[in-house]
């Protein structure tokens, strides 16, 4: 039994076919119609992708904090969410204006500041046996 033999024109014929069907645009090599500008017009668009990506993968980052992932905008964020007497964590607009004011959460201004304002005011703070 004989091998079959390799015709050397393979690829001539199968470009032409290719030609024949999809026109002469399908089998020009890429380069062809390529030049310095449309090469600058490309490293510019790429860029932006690459600054889009970047942004995108900054506002859905993670970080572990305490055993949970949070998002990192979170935690840039300026407001200060977590009670420094209590140590709990709020969404609670109630909590947001003490937090302004005594720099506690409602809890903790109904436990240590009310009625005791100048006290707190004067720095005093709950020991942590006192809670």
């Amino acid at each position: 039994m004989r091998k079959k033999e390799k015709d050397p024109n393979l690829i001539a014929k199968i470009e032409q076919a290719i030609e024949k069907k999809y026109g002469k645009d399908a089998v020009l090599h890429p380069k062809n119609n390529w030049d310095e500008k449309k090469e600058q017009e490309y490293l510019k668009q790429a860029e932006e992708v690459r600054k889009k990506d970047r942004v995108k993968k900054e506002k859905t980052e993670k970080i572990e904090k305490d055993g949970f992932l949070i998002s990192k905008k979170l935690l840039t964020k300026r407001s200060n969410r977590t009670c420094p007497v209590c140590e709990t964590y709020s969404f609670s607009i109630k909590d947001d204006v003490y937090m302004n004011k005594y720099n506690c959460c409602f809890k903790c201004y109904i436990d240590y500041v009310e009625g005791r304002e100048e006290r707190w005011e004067s720095g005093w703070r709950p020991n942590q046996g006192e809670e």
